[in-house]
């Protein structure tokens, strides 16, 4: 039977939950970026030589060339907010007690999309330098909420 026809004994619907499980893993390079953030506080990118572009976060190939990216950098971890919304309601749709701002902070060719801590809804400005925020170490996951948040920097 080809993939565009029908089993006739396959049922029309489904009934409640659609019993679905699926992994989701990190990759070489997403599991290396999120280990230097989680052991040693540090934002890391790869560099292609080709297109002389760093990628944050790192990447295995580049998006542009598809050349293999093995040069690891430490960019810093600092950035500039490139965009940002106001959050005024959580994931489920409820208020939240305080607003949230969320931004892109530009780091390099690349950035990451974060929250802001330590500053007014009113003071957020584009192009704003920002800095990581990380939680303790003996607190950090493996995840991109091992940063806390980004900070306004002088």
């Amino acid at each position: 039977m080809s993939l565009l026809s029908r089993n006739p004994e396959a049922p029309r619907s489904w009934q409640g939950e659609l019993p679905v499980f699926s992994r989701y893993t990190l990759g070489l390079a997403g599991e290396r970026f999120f280990r230097e953030i989680k052991d040693n506080g540090r934002i890391m990118g790869t560099h292609c030589e080709n297109c002389d572009r760093i990628y944050v976060p790192a990447a295995v190939f580049c998006e542009r060339c598809l050349s293999e990216l093995d040069e690891w950098l430490d960019v810093g971890n600092s950035g500039r907010v490139y965009t940002f919304t106001i959050l005024h309601e959580n994931y489920e749709g409820s208020p939240l007690d305080q607003p949230e701002i969320v931004a892109f902070i530009r780091i390099r060719d690349g950035g990451l999309i974060h929250r802001l801590g330590e500053i007014e809804l009113d003071e957020v400005r584009f192009d704003m330098p920002v800095e990581a925020v990380f939680k303790p170490k003996d607190q950090r996951a493996g995840s991109i909420l091992d940063i806390e948040y980004f900070r306004p920097t002088p």
